[in-house]
C-alpha cells in the first residue's frame, strides 16, 4: 500500500486535532487518506533495433556450417521496458538461436551506463531461431557450424551495442500505460518430440506415421500467457508473448524470424504498424511443432506463417479476456547456480577427437556426444554456472529466465510451484548452457540428454532455485 498525504510521522499532530478519535478511528482514518491518493501509472516504453546479419554469414542451428544467401524477413532486438517509479525493469528479446553469457553482461554494461536499470533488471532472451547467424559460444562446435568464423564474431561484437540501444530507447519512450494480462491454451501446434517406441526405447523425431511410435514420453505446455500494453488514452503500444515451441520451422539458407516474426507481423497489422510483439520461448527443449500423426509435410516458410497465424489468432481470442493487472512494485533478482559436469572417462576423449577428426563423414549422434565431451572436457572439473532471475510485477505477474534448452516438465514444474497467479517462464535467457533435462531423460537417453553438458539432476536444482526466489519475491510484494 502505497502512503498517502499525511506521512507516518505526522500521525501525533494528527491524532491531536481530533482528540474524540479512538484507535480504531485512527486506524480506519489512515487507511483512507492512503486510498485516496492513487497509485502512480506504470511508465513503459517499446522499442526495435534490426539484428538482421549480413549475408553470407554462417546460419546456426545445425551441426554442419551453411552460410546465408538473403533474407527472408528481418531479425530484431526488442526491448519493453516497466518503470513503477521506484524500479525500471527491462525485458529483451533478440531473433536469435541462442545469447551467449559474455553478450549479455556486455549489453547490461551499457544499459547501466546510460539508463538506471540495474543489471538483475535486464532479461535478455533468444527466441530460438535457426534461421538466424551462428554465434561464438566458446564451444568447440564453433568451428564446426561457423560460430568461430571472422564474420561471426565481429557480427556479435555488435550485438550488445545494438540490445542497449534498445532498452535505451525503450525506456527514454516510457508513458504511463495500462498493463493487462491475459491467457489462452493451444494444443494443436506443440509436441513432444521424444516417443515410447514398440522395442522399449525413446525415440527422438521418429517420424511421421511410424508405426514404432506407441506415445509421447512426457507433456506440453498449451498456455501462451501475454502481457499486454496500453497507453493512457488506449492506444496499443506492446506485448509481452510467452510459449513453449522450438522454432525450427522455415529452415533453408534465408534469414529469417521464423514462426515468432511471423506472430509479430501479424499483431502489427491488428494492433498498429508501430506495435511490438516480443516473443520469450518457453520451456520448449523437448517440443516441436511436427505432428507425427499427421502424413502432410511441415517444414518451410509456410509451416512459420501458419504457425504464428494460429498462435495470433489465439492472442487475439486472449486479449478478448484480458484484464488489468498492477502497476508495481517491480523486483528483480538474479543468483548463479553451479552446475555439476556430465560425466566423461579418457575414452571418451579419445573417442570424441577420433569422431571430429572424420567431420561431416560422422554419424549425427556421434558428432553431438564427441562436442558434448570436448566442451565438458575443457573445463577441466569447473562446474557450468547459471543464473536463475526472477523478474515479478506485483503479486500478479512473474518472469523465471533460464539459461539454456529446458525440458517441458522442469518449466511446468516451476509453474505449478509460483506463488504468482501467472509465470513466464523463459528459456535460452542471460547465456546457453545448452539442453536442460529433468532427471529420468537422462536414463531414456536420446539427442537431449547425450548433447546435455551438465549431469543428472542439474534442471531439478535450477527448478528449486527459481521457486525460492519467486516465493521471496512473493513474499516481499504482499507484505505491508
Amino acid at each position: 500500500m502505497r502512503r498517502g498525504k499525511h506521512s507516518l510521522v505526522e500521525w501525533p499532530r494528527v491524532a491531536a486535532a481530533w482528540p474524540a478519535f479512538g484507535v480504531i478511528s485512527l486506524l480506519v482514518l489512515a487507511c483512507q487518506i492512503a486510498a485516496a491518493e492513487p497509485a502512480k501509472p506504470l511508465q513503459v516504453g517499446a522499442a526495435t533495433v534490426v539484428i538482421t546479419p549480413p549475408n553470407g554469414i554462417p546460419m546456426a542451428g545445425y551441426y554442419s556450417p551453411r552460410g546465408s544467401e538473403g533474407v527472408l524477413d528481418d531479425l530484431f532486438a526488442k526491448a519493453l521496458v516497466m518503470d513503477d517509479g521506484e524500479k525500471a525493469v527491462a525485458l529483451v528479446a533478440c531473433d536469435l538461436i541462442s545469447i551467449p553469457q559474455t553478450i549479455t553482461d556486455e549489453a547490461r554494461r551499457l544499459i547501466a551506463a546510460e539508463v538506471p536499470i540495474s543489471p538483475e533488471a535486464v532479461l535478455v532472451s533468444a527466441t530460438h531461431t535457426h534461421t538466424g547467424p551462428s554465434l561464438p559460444r566458446g564451444s568447440k562446435r564453433d568451428a564446426a557450424d561457423g560460430g568461430a568464423s571472422e564474420i561471426a564474431a565481429a557480427y556479435a561484437a555488435g550485438l550488445p551495442a545494438k540490445i542497449a540501444e534498445a532498452v535505451v530507447a525503450a525506456y527514454r519512450g516510457r508513458a504511463p500505460s495500462s498493463a493487462f494480462v491475459a491467457r489462452y491454451e493451444e494444443f494443436d501446434v506443440s509436441f513432444n518430440r521424444r516417443f515410447w517406441m514398440t522395442d522399449g526405447s525413446v525415440g527422438w523425431n521418429p517420424g511421421k506415421l511410424n508405426p514404432k511410435i506407441i506415445r509421447p514420453v512426457g507433456p506440453i505446455d498449451p498456455e501462451i500467457l501475454v502481457l499486454y500494453i496500453e497507453t493512457a488514452d488506449r492506444r496499443p503500444t506492446a506485448a509481452y508473448i510467452n510459449f513453449a515451441l522450438h522454432a525450427d520451422t522455415t529452415g533453408g539458407t534465408l534469414v529469417s524470424a521464423d514462426y515468432s516474426g511471423a506472430l509479430a507481423r501479424l499483431l502489427a497489422d491488428i494492433k498498429g504498424a508501430d506495435f511490438v510483439t516480443l516473443f520469450g520461448n518457453g520451456a520448449c527443449g523437448d517440443i516441436n511443432h511436427i505432428d507425427v500423426r499427421s502424413p502432410v509435410a511441415q517444414k518451410g516458410p509456410a509451416e512459420a506463417k501458419r504457425i504464428g497465424t494460429v498462435l495470433a489468432g489465439d492472442v487475439v481470442k486472449a486479449l478478448l479476456r484480458m484484464r488489468p493487472t498492477a502497476n508495481g512494485p517491480l523486483q528483480a533478482a538474479a543468483r548463479v547456480v553451479s552446475l555439476p559436469l556430465a560425466p566423461i572417462t579418457d575414452e571418451d576423449v579419445n573417442r570424441a577427437r577420433e569422431i571430429t577428426a572424420r567431420g561431416n563423414e560422422a554419424p549425427f549422434l556421434d558428432k553431438v556426444f564427441a562436442y558434448k565431451v570436448l566442451d565438458v572436457a575443457a573445463r577441466n572439473g569447473e562446474p557450468l554456472a547459471a543464473e536463475v532471475q526472477v523478474i515479478t510485477l506485483g503479486d500478479d505477474l512473474a518472469w523465471v529466465a533460464l539459461p539454456g534448452e529446458v525440458f517441458v516438465t522442469l518449466g511446468l514444474n516451476i509453474k505449478t510451484a509460483s506463488p504468482f497467479r501467472h509465470t513466464f517462464v523463459v528459456e535460452l535467457a542471460n547465456g546457453s548452457l545448452g539442453y536442460l533435462p529433468h532427471r529420468s531423460a537422462y536414463a531414456e537417453g536420446q539427442y537431449e540428454a547425450i548433447s546435455a553438458r551438465c549431469a543428472e539432476g542439474s534442471g531439478e536444482l535450477l527448478v528449486a532455485q527459481a521457486v525460492e526466489m519467486l516465493k521471496e519475491l512473493y513474499g516481499k510484494a504482499t507484505s505491508p
